[in-house]
């Protein structure tokens, strides 16, 4: 997820991104390679956020070194928006816990779990129906449509459920190709236990 980009438009987002995901100085010719716009674009908003007190720029031989001033209170704000991703998934995990049944695991994978989800983005979740519950438990459905309801007002987007049984895992998880590995080795969890868990003990 990439929030400042998201709410500050044009190459001030980007740039903005590109220097808070950093500590250190960057030259002028490194931002604007990591934020995807020319040279001269880049020293512009460089100069604006110079002047607004958010960056600060010093002379490093023939190259013009940058970071954000971190005491700035206007790049506290932006800070604070870069780090939205961890709290939506802290807000997810937090509001998780009142499915009933509790999932035997609920894992959050894709684009939201690779942090690159865009404004059009789905969320995809996996849902794991512990055994022995029915497909069709009225109440599982329920608790689950609800959290899924909460979990699209905490992250702006759509979100997209995918439910699959403990029994199912292990025969899924013996696929090479599909989403499934991915999933195992991307997917954030929520609740529960990880996907390769209950490949290990499914039968």
């Amino acid at each position: 997820m990439q929030p400042v980009e998201a709410v500050v438009p044009g190459v001030r987002g980007r740039v903005l991104g590109v220097l808070t995901r950093v500590e250190t100085e960057l030259t002028i010719r490194t931002v604007s390679r990591l934020a995807g716009a020319s040279v001269q674009q880049t020293a512009t908003v460089i100069a604006e956020l110079v002047g607004l007190g958010m960056v600060t720029r010093r002379d490093a031989g023939s190259s013009a070194l940058v970071a954000l001033e971190r005491e700035n209170e206007a790049v506290g704000a932006v800070l604070g928006l870069a780090q939205v991703g961890e709290r939506v998934m802290e807000r997810l995990r937090d509001s998780a816990h009142d499915i009933e049944p509790q999932p035997a695991s609920l894992i959050v994978f894709g684009s939201f779990a690779r942090g690159d989800a865009r404004l059009t983005s789905d969320l995809d979740v996996l849902a794991v129906r512990p055994i022995g519950l029915c497909p069709d438990d009225a109440a599982w459905l329920d608790s689950l449509g609800k959290w899924e309801s909460t979990a699209r007002r905490i992250v702006g987007n759509p979100a997209h459920m995918l439910v699959v049984s403990q029994e199912e895992v292990k025969g899924l998880m013996r696929r090479r190709s599909g989403p499934w590995r991915a999933i195992e080795a991307e997917g954030i969890t929520l609740v529960g236990s990880s996907l390769s868990s209950h490949a290990s003990v499914a039968s």
